[in-house]
């Protein structure tokens, strides 16, 4: 059977042009009939396309997440299933629980294992892909950085979290606080910076690290928060979730207390897995996970099929849905 080479040289094209070809990705008209017409000769079978093209790596991806049971992952892992299956990869969803041991393991099984390239959101800022990249595994970021000169697919979270704060100061709430992730994640970071420019821009005289509270990613991290914020002299008549989880968590804490929305005005960044309230009763920043996985699975195949361009990061626009208000009385 013929080779990806083979065809290549009677296309007069290179090895990744003609992955590129029959993974669907982006070559001119007249290079793509050449490729297909030379396969046709050849009877080259399309999907062996680039599998080999470096180190003999086998047609799995695998996709790092660090928490399964988050939809927003559910969702990006659905995009990048969708397009590494149409290319004829596998996808192997590893989930760390954000643990930077578990991390380690699954990405040395990758190399173990020769698959063809990782798609990861990094346990924390401390993640080390040494010897990924020393091994020649191709590594795409989404959802964060990790520091590395690798490409990255990111939310824009500074945005997200002005717009989520932005509407509840238009609501008219004026002591909003802000829950987000652990400090050291940079999409907790970051859209905790977006609430505090819009505090400060809207309430200079606040103090910015009052209403702030740093947690985990997590429904209980949100129920913790949102407890102790309810027992401040001065509670909050507002709150920022920087993620669906933690909104899960808020809202749980806000309705045992009889403070639904509008008493105690509520956004979240990203859409609300599961909520007994309203759809209309919450302002949602919407992120595209599944257009950030679709974008990163794009990203690795190209490099898999022998891209060398400089890195490159994606950022992905949010969409907000604003809440209805209505008379809390």
């Amino acid at each position: 059977m013929a080779t990806i080479y083979e065809v290549a040289r009677a296309a007069g094209v290179s090895p990744a042009t003609v992955s590129r070809v029959f993974n669907g990705m982006g070559v001119s008209e007249e290079k793509t009939r050449a490729v297909r017409e030379a396969a046709r000769q050849l009877k080259f079978s399309p999907n062996r396309t680039a599998r080999t093209l470096r180190k003999q790596e086998s047609e799995v991806i695998a996709l790092v997440i660090p928490d399964i049971e988050n939809p927003y992952f559910t969702e990006l892992a659905r995009g990048v299933e969708d397009v590494a299956q149409s290319a004829g990869y596998s996808v192997v969803l590893c989930n760390t629980d954000s643990q930077l041991e578990k991390e380690a393991t699954y990405l040395q099984i990758a190399i173990s294992e020769h698959m063809a390239g990782v798609i990861l959101a990094a346990a924390s800022d401390h993640t080390n892909l040494d010897d990924l990249l020393a091994a020649g595994r191709p590594v795409v970021a989404v959802d964060r950085g990790t520091g590395y000169d690798i490409d990255g697919v990111v939310m824009a979270n500074r945005t997200a979290g002005q717009a989520a704060t932005e509407n509840l100061v238009q609501a008219g709430y004026r002591r909003i606080a802000c829950i987000t992730g652990p400090q050291e994640i940079e999409t907790a970071y970051e859209r905790a910076q977006g609430w505090q420019a819009v505090i400060a821009r809207s309430f200079p005289e606040a103090d910015p690290t009052e209403l702030l509270r740093y947690s985990s990613f997590r429904v209980d991290g949100g129920r913790a928060v949102m407890e102790e914020l309810l027992a401040l002299p001065e509670p909050p008549d507002a709150i920022v979730a920087a993620n669906n989880l933690l909104g899960v968590g808020a809202i749980q804490v806000l309705t045992e207390h009889g403070l639904t929305p509008p008493k105690i005005g509520v956004a979240v960044v990203g859409s609300l897995p599961y909520t007994t309230l309203s759809p209309s009763a919450v302002t949602v920043v919407r992120l595209p996970a599944r257009h950030m996985g679709v974008t990163a699975a794009k990203l690795l195949l190209e490099r898999i099929a022998g891209d060398d361009q400089p890195a490159r990061t994606v950022v992905l626009r949010n969409e907000m849905q604003p809440a209805r208000l209505v008379d809390a009385n």
